[in-house]
């Protein structure tokens, strides 16, 4: 028999010596999934047997090793829904809950003035941005696409009874019973250089699927197709937000600005006061 606290000290050094970024809460994390209780409660747990134990040091190895904590629990929190991720879906971040709020406000925006707003999340991943919006926004008509079969199998999990039209395609064809007729576009695309390969953090470069991190030499490849694909679907006046790396906060708003189908573009910093995603509004009212 343990103590919590003595398992969750020494579980936070080892994790901290492996260069995980939050080990303390890690560490909590991964015996409170282990106990079957929460991080609040692990106050009032007195002793973990030994099995419990051994299930959990096996878990902070796994993490010592840089595999995502949200792998290892198989779900990940997202702004009032909790989602189920694993191999095969990008883990959502909380950067990235910004975007999905702004995207909230505008389809609300759309509602309070009488219409029925119209949603469609490009590069949908786990259906983190669709989930929140049909969540929040009950008489939104959301869609979502993704690409990768297995990506698209963790969306399907976390989209039932949604409501959200889920498809599988790519962000360029997507949607051509839609085209003009969308109020907001909103995406989390890949936007990771190529040359950055050796900067992004191991549990994104050895556990997300590329094909959600990387966008060409510069990272922009995606954002360029999105920046005319955006306009196609919106009806003049809608609105498209877009995720960005935090280096471009410049250059993914330049690509709106040059593409002459925009107006309004402008772009946003995150908690850490980061430039994080731009948006834009179609031309015309």
């Amino acid at each position: 028999m343990a103590r919590p606290a003595d398992l969750q000290r020494a579980a936070a050094g080892r994790l901290r010596e492996t260069g995980v970024a939050s080990p303390e809460y890690d560490a909590a994390e991964l015996l409170a999934h282990v106990l079957g209780t929460s991080r609040a409660s692990l106050a009032l747990v007195g002793h973990v047997d030994d099995a419990a134990a051994a299930r959990y040091d096996a878990l902070v190895a796994r993490r010592a090793d840089r595999e995502p904590l949200q792998h290892l629990t198989g779900t990940a929190a997202f702004r009032y829904v909790e989602l189920a991720v694993g191999p095969g879906v990008f883990v959502p971040r909380p950067e990235t809950e910004l975007l999905a709020g702004w995207a909230v406000d505008a389809a609300a925006a759309v509602a309070a003035a009488g219409r029925t707003p119209v949603v469609v999340d490009l590069c949908t991943g786990s259906g983190a941005i669709a989930a929140s919006v049909a969540h929040e926004v009950p008489a939104a008509d959301v869609h979502a696409v993704e690409l990768s079969e297995d990506a698209l199998e963790w969306a399907r999990r976390n989209l039932s009874g949604s409501g959200v039209d889920l498809r599988a395609g790519d962000l360029a064809t997507a949607f051509e019973d839609l085209l003009g007729g969308v109020d907001v576009v909103v995406c989390n695309p890949p936007y990771v250089p190529l040359e950055a390969w050796e900067s992004v953090a191991r549990e994104a470069r050895d556990h997300d699927p590329h094909l959600a991190l990387f966008s060409g030499d510069d990272g922009l490849d995606a954002i360029r197709v999105l920046a005319g694909r955006g306009a196609d679907l919106l009806r003049p006046g809608g609105v498209i937000g877009v995720e960005h790396a935090d280096v471009q906060g410049e250059a993914a708003p330049a690509v709106f600005a040059a593409a002459g189908r925009w107006e309004e573009v402008r772009d946003h910093r995150d908690l850490a006061d980061r430039p994080r995603y731009l948006t834009a509004r179609r031309v015309g009212r």
